[in-house]
């Protein structure tokens, strides 16, 4: 006789808080409050998401980690709970580090923090922290590559198509269940566990009054960004990172570097020598979505670097 498995239950329950940034913008913030009686005294470690996806995904990783500290999760602008009300054309690096400098003073006014990204976020929080370097004392980019360098002469055709892209709506697709959604995460991460994933699909994926799910994101990221990515200005915050900074890869990455002649992994090296103080560490058993593929060795690798003496 079979039997149903269990639901997945957070072993360390957040709170979700909705808060009022840069005067107008509305913004979900996770919270894990650290165990009563801690006296471990470490700064708030923010944890910060890639593109397409939600400040809930950490979840799964946060359960593994000690609870001695707050942990924080954000949902970036256009994602998740950060959705504001009124229309945009599209949505800026800008005022990603503009919304990041703005939560991290919410949080933590007088003191530096311990800061994560993943992806798109990992690509922010190394700007942010090159240009802000007082206020990390620690940095962990996750799969945080950056993009390949833009050619300058592009510039006019990238504004043309996003000005073109402006008389079309954009759409995000939708899907007829939870499992649907299930499944589309586990294409992104086969490793995810499923009733793990069935928890993260009703955060990730909204029922609509169509009775069907959809994305918690704005379509408007579907755009192209009418400004191109200038490597150059980039790299020079990453020479300004104070903070010891801990690059981690998944040993399968299925989108950083199969052969891309427009960014090659020795470009890629060649910014990251510009980092004064780097530690590198792969997670066997992962590909670009490692929170999600191995959350529980994502969190050993968090914790050695955060609490190790320097």
């Amino acid at each position: 006789m079979s039997t149903q498995p269990s639901p997945y239950l957070p072993h360390r329950a957040s709170t979700i808080e909705q808060i009022t940034i840069r005067g107008t913008m509305p913004y979900r913030i996770h919270r894990w409050a650290p165990k009563n009686g801690s006296v471990l005294n470490a700064p708030p470690l923010l944890l910060t998401h890639g593109w397409m996806d939600i400040g809930a995904s950490f979840q799964r990783c946060v359960d593994y980690l000690s609870a001695d500290r707050e942990v924080i999760a954000l949902d970036w602008r256009g994602f998740g709970g950060s959705c504001g009300s009124q229309p945009v054309d599209s949505y800026s690096f800008h005022d990603y580090y503009g919304d990041l400098d703005a939560v991290i003073d919410y949080i933590s006014p007088a003191s530096p923090i311990d800061l994560l990204g993943h992806s798109m976020g990992g690509n922010i929080v190394m700007v942010y922290a090159g240009t802000c370097p007082t206020r990390v004392r620690r940095l962990i980019n996750v799969e945080g590559f950056g993009l390949p360098r833009s050619d300058p002469s592009a510039a006019s055709a990238r504004l043309a198509q996003w000005l073109q892209g402006l008389k079309s709506p954009t759409t995000l697709r939708s899907f007829a269940s939870e499992q649907e959604v299930v499944d589309h995460l586990k294409r992104r991460s086969p490793l995810l566990e499923q009733e793990y994933g069935r928890w993260l699909a009703r955060h990730w994926a909204e029922l609509g009054e169509d009775g069907r799910r959809h994305i918690a994101a704005d379509a408007v990221h579907k755009r192209v960004n009418p400004l191109i990515y200038r490597c150059d200005e980039v790299v020079s915050t990453w020479e300004e990172i104070q903070a010891p900074v801990l690059l981690v890869e998944g040993e399968h990455d299925g989108q950083g570097w199969q052969g891309n002649d427009k960014y090659p992994r020795s470009e890629f090296e060649g910014r990251l020598s510009k980092v004064r103080s780097v530690e590198r560490k792969v997670i066997d058993r992962a590909g670009h979505m490692v929170h999600l593929d191995q959350p529980e060795a994502l969190a050993i690798a968090i914790e050695a670097f955060l609490s190790a003496a320097r």
